[in-house]
């Protein structure tokens, strides 16, 4: 026992000597300029012997694998003490048209808003087999153009698609996402599928899990037809296969990070896609391209099989054509999953027909008082809401 005892001990100290003599004191200087700092020769004689037992503890801790399900120990709750709300949720009636028809020309059958779909769905106008044939062929047809997408989901579309038509058939309809075709931000696992996060070291990967989002629009009777491009790692337009382009002029990015879902919803590719925000990456997309992006509050949504940029601000939302069709998808995918346990269910009483002049608007005054130019469109759109 004890000469196994001390062989572990050598063997530990054997590897804990190699591991500090990797490291060499004039290295400091030039590792510390990364994080804006600087030492004395007296600091860095110092903090030597530390630095050294810190590599080999920061060595152990990379042999332990996280899988990209594995939470953070400490969560952020977006419900804070003393905090009351109506926690009813009303019922939402969501008004499926019944005079919608197939246009002449199937091309215009692109820019249809989610609610002229579902009417065509619902009464058995168009099949979601052929509903979703028609996008997956657009998104061959103009994704190389626009660099919006990394892979098309064609087996499980059209699995999920007959799934769709055959409840009809059934007489069952599970709603206005019934059968609807739909896009993914790649940063969201779905078994089966690549998830590349946008970064080339990433590209081949595969998670072996269901995001909650995929899940949540999947019992809906949602239909995942691709998913789409964002910048590596979340950030900006850029991925590993180019830059994401502006559908209404190719020499312009999207903007980014969701850079795929905003470029692929506004050329019609997808009646709707799925984003996440840190810092701007479903509002600056949707600017940039011209659609709607709604960018819920911190906790809304769950961000579970999602690659996480920051558990603190991580936000997940529907970029869309309309403010209708994003209330509509926000209302199928929001709640808690007690998987991310920052997401909180609270109710979501969108009322379709609601007085729009009985509604209140924030905006930031101190970001207007700052613009001295009074023909900018902020102030136009500011006068509309005033109206």
């Amino acid at each position: 026992m004890r000469k196994l005892l001390c062989a572990f001990v050598l063997c530990a100290t054997t590897a804990q000597l190699q591991a500090q003599d990797t490291i060499r004191k004039s290295e400091i200087p030039v590792v510390a300029k990364f994080a804006d700092l600087s030492f004395t020769q007296q600091e860095i004689d110092s903090m030597f012997d530390g630095v050294k037992e810190n590599v080999f503890e920061i060595r152990k801790m990379h042999k332990y694998p996280l899988s990209n399900s594995t939470p953070m120990s400490m969560w952020q709750s977006p419900v804070v003490a003393g905090m009351q709300f109506d926690m009813k949720q009303q019922p939402i009636n969501w008004e499926i048209p019944m005079n919608v028809s197939l246009p002449a020309n199937r091309n215009e059958l692109a820019f249809y808003s989610v609610m002229q779909l579902a009417s065509l769905i619902k009464n058995k106008r168009i099949s979601s087999v052929e509903l979703t044939k028609f996008f997956i062929e657009r998104i061959r047809k103009y994704g190389d153009t626009l660099q919006c997408v990394i892979s098309v989901t064609e087996e499980i579309a059209i699995q999920q698609a007959k799934e769709a038509d055959a409840l009809i058939a059934k007489g069952k309809y599970k709603g206005p996402l019934h059968g609807i075709p739909y896009g993914l931000k790649d940063l969201f696992a779905v078994k089966g599928t690549k998830t590349t996060w946008g970064a080339a070291p990433y590209k081949d990967q595969i998670i072996d899990e269901d995001a909650t989002v995929y899940n949540k629009l999947r019992d809906a009777g949602a239909v995942l037809v691709a998913k789409f491009t964002l910048g590596a790692l979340a950030m900006g337009d850029r991925w590993y296969g180019g830059r994401t382009n502006n559908p209404w002029n190719l020499r312009f990015g999207s903007s980014g990070s969701s850079a795929g879902s905003a470029s692929a919803t506004v050329a019609g590719l997808v009646p709707f896609a799925i984003g996440t925000e840190t810092w701007g990456s479903i509002i600056s997309p949707s600017s940039t391209c011209g659609a709607t992006g709604f960018r819920p509050t911190f906790g809304r949504v769950s961000r579970a099989g999602g690659m996480t940029l920051s558990w603190s601000l991580d936000k997940v939302g529907p970029i869309t054509r309309s403010a209708e069709d994003a209330a509509l998808v926000f209302s199928f995918i929001h709640g808690a999953d007690n998987k991310d346990l920052s997401a909180v269910t609270m109710p979501f009483n969108y009322q379709p027909k609601g007085d729009v002049k009985k509604l209140k608007v924030g905006y930031a005054k101190n970001y207007f008082d700052r613009i001295t130019d009074t023909s900018r469109n902020e102030w136009k759109v500011l006068d509309a809401y005033r109206k």
